[in-house]
């Protein structure tokens, strides 16, 4: 947020003594200005040093010769410099941070202001400016929605610079100028009008809403202010309120309870105070609680507690014995961080952390150190511009690689290829018995009537997967990575999983070259087939018209979509080509008209992606395409990096790493984006009776297997004697032979069966029980049977249906839940892209017909003034 105004002082002599603003008052206005110069870059540094936390340093460095001295100013905490043209381009190749930039202007007329700013977003600086005329119609034209705009005076008077900061701009004026008491200083210019110049308040009373907070941002009540409480606050250094009814209110001169100030400003619509202060006494609110909303809570909460503790605990108390005996203190948080790294699970890692806060924040009441001083010195850090590798000391890293002896964490497993690879499964070896019976390629048989419900319940369990809490600790650091180190990141870890080290960018932004998408005529008209098919079902998907509903005379509620702004589409790469995916998730965020999409998919060795996703992802319009897999390319996605846009909701199918991540980042409120399903390998479930041809059950089974060796198929066969059911052995074992990836078949057959039962409505059972990804009905009246079907992902209905077609070019889409989420979640269609919108409108008529129900159940739920919004309204006590 931009200040109201900078104070400019010269650090090497601004002293308690000086003529206007003294050190305390600085910290309420909350920013500085001083020039540096050669001579006195050690002074200003030590300054800097000094005033953390205090106030905000702005830092005019035009007569700074290095850039290197310029940084190191940066470095040190200061919030911008100003700087000349020359200077900006160089620190630009050093990768500086714009917003840490102000370009100092050249002169002050209207041609030098634009010829200036021309192709630049940095804030600017116009010094020394005479002609305020001028300036006033400058900024009016460049209107409000631009960089800001610090402006300095050749003469500073109070009508020139509130003119000047009405318009939105940053007044610099020197410290001497400035006053906190007006009444005691007529002739100097007023903070508190600078300060409100731009305030604004709807109140018919003109009062102005203030949200009173601690230093750690907490919200401590609500009160109102108006310029003459902000003056007298600024004046004395307190919390000083505007009553509505007995005029000003000096915070706690009746209890005792008083505020100290510690700054003040308004928030980014400027129709907000905040003040921040310390609160002496019991608290704020007029109850003796801290604050107006009940008691402090989490860390607050327990500086508290070890504040009162350090000036009273009981002799013999173990806090008491923290506080007296250091080497206990240290060996508890040694032991508790040692902990800490040993969690796994994420209540044990809570568990552990809120031990380490604990002993860790006794050392720091122990010394006088607030979580208010911790805070000031996270913020300082942040704004850092050196960069250190961040390694940890080698004693530290020897303990490190001691306790984990070379492992993945506390698992005692080092992290495989396989396990970090996006491509899917190993084929089994030729020597691995996987998946054969006598010989054959067959899958386990079992009668349900001669099985007991365990039984059945037991061989219909899906295939063991990695414990979640170790796939995520091999994500988690990848996520964590990604997320601090952008690119650089993700390029590193396509580089060592996908071996595509000539790739020197992680991002292939639309258009796409042709030269990417050449395809031989017959896939690039299956490709166009298929997305017609595709974009054809899901676009009779959309509403046609808002849903729109009067409950009751004069109350219309409506509910309307809207699409989602921005997704992120992962289409998995590794053993297999899945221009596929990338349609089916493609087209219906292009129908449902996302802005934008992002689409990753691991490149191959060479660098590149197969031209049939790029065409695929040409054909749907997507604006990128992230050259990564994996845990990487989902944090990409969520959080965003330079090169990869942020994204709203990710969608797409993956191994247990990609699926692992992207719950991961479901659940990170910070990364705010949400996921379209759980998802695991893919499965399939065929029922068939007599009627259904051997070949084609065999067929529809092996589709599924040779997804992956964690793949399952199953087979529930309704009313087949043992001559049909050797039929489709046979046929299984014969075609499976043949395939190219037969020994990743055999991998899934070794956890897939065959599940005999007497009749449909048995088979159906337990199909929703199981709730497939995929339902093949081979059976007579298939259509009828469909009317049983509670729990699947996509269903295929008939002999002539193979589940292929849903795979490629039917319509339907082929992103589907697995590993039983069919039983909550939808496959992806096109509500996967939109989010519903309800809206309420209500007549006079409307409101009296509902009002009596509404302010009944807001005085049974004793919510005063929800009742009072329809009260007020109808004109009823």
């Amino acid at each position: 947020m931009a200040p109201a105004l900078l104070a400019a002082i010269d650090p090497a002599t601004y002293t308690q003594s000086q003529q206007g603003l003294n050190p305390q008052a600085l910290s309420y206005v909350g920013n500085v200005f001083s020039r540096v110069a050669d001579s006195t870059v050690d002074q200003t540094l030590a300054h800097l040093q000094q005033s953390v936390g205090r106030f905000a340093n702005y830092l005019g460095v035009a007569n700074v010769s290095s850039t290197d001295d310029i940084v190191s100013l940066l470095d040190a905490g200061a919030a911008k410099v100003f700087v000349t043209r020359a200077q900006l381009d160089q620190l630009k190749a050093k990768k500086i941070d714009q917003d840490r930039l102000v370009l100092c202007l050249p002169g002050n007329s209207r041609e030098e202001i634009i010829d200036a700013i021309a192709g630049t977003q940095v804030d600017i600086y116009a010094h020394q400016v005479e002609d305020i005329e001028l300036l006033e119609a400058w900024l009016k034209e460049y209107g409000t929605d631009r960089p800001d705009v610090f402006v300095s005076f050749a003469k500073p008077e109070l009508d020139s610079v509130q003119r000047i900061a009405k318009l939105s701009a940053i007044p610099i004026v020197p410290a001497e100028a400035l006053t906190v008491d007006a009444q005691k200083e007529p002739s100097s210019i007023s903070v508190a009008k600078l300060v409100m110049a731009n305030a604004t308040s709807d109140r018919p009373d003109g009062l102005f809403t203030t949200l009173v907070t601690d230093e750690r941002g907490i919200a401590l009540g609500l009160v109102y202010s108006s310029e003459e409480s902000v003056a007298e606050s600024l004046r004395t250094g307190r919390g000083v309120y505007q009553s509505r009814k007995r005029g000003l209110w000096y915070k706690g001169e009746s209890s005792g309870d008083i505020q100290e100030l510690v700054s003040l400003a308004l928030d980014c619509d400027n129709d907000c105070l905040q003040f921040v202060v310390r609160q002496k006494g019991r608290g704020f609110c007029h109850l003796a609680t801290p604050t107006c909303f009940g008691q402090y809570s989490g860390l607050s909460k327990l500086q508290k507690t070890l504040q009162a503790r350090k000036e009273s605990a009981p002799e013999g108390s173990y806090t008491a014995r923290l506080f007296n005996d250091s080497q206990l203190l240290r060996a508890k948080i040694l032991e508790e961080a040692t902990e800490l790294c040993d969690a796994t699970t994420k209540e044990h890692i809570a568990f552990e952390a809120a031990d380490l806060f604990y002993f860790a924040l006794t050392k720091c009441v122990a010394a006088g150190v607030s979580l208010e001083d911790v805070e000031r010195n996270l913020d300082a850090k942040s704004i850092k511009v050196k960069r250190r590798q961040g390694d940890a000391k080698p004693a530290f890293a020897a303990q490190a690689a001691a306790a984990t002896n070379g492992t993945n964490g506390t698992n005692g497993t080092k992290p495989t290829k396989e396990e970090v690879k996006e491509a899917a499964s190993v084929p089994k070896s030729k020597d691995d018995p996987a998946g054969i019976q006598n010989g054959r390629i067959a899958m386990r048989r079992y009668i349900a009537a001669n099985e007991t419900p365990e039984t059945i319940a037991s061989v219909l369990q899906r295939p063991s997967q990695r414990s979640t809490d170790k796939i995520l600790e091999i994500c988690q650091p990848i996520i964590e990575d990604v997320k601090t180190n952008g690119d650089k990141a993700l390029l590193g870890y396509t580089h060592k999983f996908e071996k595509a080290t000539s790739l020197t960018s992680t991002v292939l932004k639309a258009p796409f070259p042709p030269e990417l998408m050449q395809l031989a005529p017959e896939t690039a008209k299956a490709i166009d087939i298929s997305f017609e098919n595709i974009r054809k079902f899901h676009a009779a998907q959309k509403e046609d018209k808002p849903l729109k509903v009067e409950t009751m005379p004069g109350v219309v509620c409506s509910r309307f979509a809207r699409p989602i702004e921005r997704v992120g589409l992962y289409v998995p790469g590794g053993t297999a080509v899945l221009p596929s995916t990338a349609l089916m998730l493609g087209v219906p965020a292009m129908v449902a008209g996302c802005k934008t999409l992002v689409l990753a998919t691991p490149p191959r060795s060479n660098g590149k992606v197969t031209p049939e996703v790029v065409y695929a992802a040409h054909k749907v319009g997507a604006s990128a395409i992230v050259l990564a897999g994996g845990a990487q390319a989902v944090a990409a996605m969520a959080y965003g990096t330079e090169s990869v846009p942020k994204v709203d909701k990710i969608l797409g199918p993956g191994n247990q790493f990609v699926t692992a991540a992207k719950m991961f980042v479901s659940n990170d409120t910070n990364a705010g984006v949400s996921i379209d399903m759980p998802a695991g390998p893919s499965e399939v479930l065929v029922v068939a009776d007599k009627t259904a041809d051997p070949a084609f059950v065999a067929s529809d089974l092996l589709s599924q297997a040779e997804h992956g060796v964690d793949s399952q198929v199953i087979l529930i066969a309704v009313g087949l004697n043992e001559t049909q059911l050797g039929a489709i052995e046979d046929e299984l074992h014969k075609q499976a032979i043949a395939l190219p990836r037969v020994d990743i078949v055999r991998g899934s057959i070794e956890h897939s069966i065959t599940l005999a039962v007497d009749d449909i409505q048995e088979a159906m059972r337990l199909s929703n029980e199981y709730a497939p990804e995929h339902l093949i009905l081979q059976v007579e009246d298939a259509e009828k049977v469909v009317d049983l079907v509670e729990n699947a992902g996509s269903v295929f209905v008939g002999h002539w249906t193979p589940e292929s077609v849903g795979d490629y070019s039917a319509g339907v889409n082929h992103s589907l839940p697995t590993y039983g989420y069919a039983k909550q979640y939808s496959g992806v269609n096109l509500g996967s892209y939109i989010k519903h919108i309800t809206s309420a409108n209500l007549t006079k008529q409307g409101l009296e017909n509902v009002g009596a129900a509404v302010m009944e159940l807001a005085r049974v739920e004793e919510l005063e003034a929800h009742r009072r919004a329809v009260s007020l309204r109808l004109g009823v006590a």
